[in-house]
């Protein structure tokens, strides 16, 4: 049975890719400042993770990261099953399936961006998924993997798992070599083909479909939103350059408010990290994800240098936050 239209929908014109190391809750916690619309994604969690795991750490979020996705991995329906009722119970706005990603401990566990030539078991997960979902069951795949043509296994994915009632899906244009390429070189080596995604939406009006992969401007997004395209995902460009895709997407994505600061996300920051080190963590793990804030920007290299040079040190704390944002403060006005 369909989800129908969901009232997250909106928030997917822009979301930030589920990145494995990366989009933790510290991450998505910086980029929520910069952009208050945006779709966020945690990172990938596996089912049996969340069914045996420390649910509180893999799972856990602040309700300031709203809206925010669970992408789940795996491939047993009675586990995806139940692993989604535990992130909906969460309040995760959305479970997203992975059927992309192409790393080894993904085949080896059957799940992944194998799951592309298994589109009927895709559909029994979903079906279950969306059985035990209060919230939108989504996917993210591949245009195909190895020697598959993705002109024949795209349409025929799309088409049965819709057939389980998912309507929403996010497709990386870009096909996974699951042989002879690394999890990076499958980032970037396979060549990227953006006309069959906007086929894909030609084809299946019906369904909401983001475009992933290569992509690393706002103008980019734009050009894909205005090309029929309901909703486009970046990846590292956010991670990386998070001041250039973030702070300005409210207003041109949405239309709403005006543009953030990364200067304002930092001093933003400050509480969230005396409350973190208080916890008992430290600096370098909220730090890491701020390093690229500056990207392209005077001052830019010595940010990095002070928080990557001073973050793991003991007791670091705020002020190395505060030294290395009145650096680039002074800059600024000394320009």
């Amino acid at each position: 049975m369909s989800q129908g239209l969901t009232a997250l929908q909106p928030a997917a014109r822009l979301s930030v890719a589920p990145m494995m190391d990366w989009t933790d809750r510290h991450c998505r916690h910086l980029h929520r400042l910069l952009s208050r619309r945006a779709l966020l994604y945690t990172e990938m969690v596996t089912a049996p993770a969340v069914m045996h795991g420390d649910r509180e750490r893999l799972l856990g979020f602040a309700p300031s990261e709203h809206p925010v996705a669970l992408q789940l991995g795996g491939s047993d329906p009675a586990e995806l099953r139940e692993a989604t009722r535990v992130g909906a119970d969460f309040g995760y706005d959305e479970i997203n399936l992975n059927c992309g990603c192409p790393s080894d401990r993904v085949q080896s566990g059957a799940f992944g961006a194998v799951l592309m030539t298994r589109p009927e078991l895709v559909a029994e997960c979903c079906a279950e998924m969306i059985a035990a979902s209060p919230v939108e069951v989504t996917v993210k795949c591949r245009i195909g993997v190895d020697e598959q043509e993705p002109e024949e296994v795209l349409p025929r994915f799309l088409e049965t798992v819709a057939a389980a009632g998912v309507t929403r899906f996010t497709i990386h244009a870009r096909k996974a070599w699951l042989q002879g390429l690394s999890p990076k070189e499958n980032r970037d080596i396979p060549p990227l083909d953006y006309d069959l995604v906007k086929r894909m939406k030609r084809d299946f009006p019906q369904l909401h479909l983001s475009v992933n992969g290569g992509i690393a401007t706002l103008d980019a997004a734009e050009d894909f939103l205005a090309a029929g395209l309901d909703g486009v995902m970046i990846g590292r460009a956010a991670y990386h350059q998070p001041a250039d895709i973030l702070c300005a997407a409210d207003r041109r994505i949405w239309g709403e408010g005006e543009d953030s600061a990364p200067e304002a996300a930092v001093r933003e920051m400050l509480p969230y990290i005396e409350a973190h080190l208080t916890g008992g963590g430290r600096l370098h793990q909220v730090t890491r994800h701020m390093l690229g804030l500056f990207a392209g920007r005077p001052g830019a290299r010595g940010w990095r240098r002070v928080l990557s040079e001073g973050a793991s040190r003991p007791g670091a704390g705020p002020e190395l936050v505060r030294e290395a944002l009145g650096r680039i403060e002074d800059l600024q006005q000394a320009a």
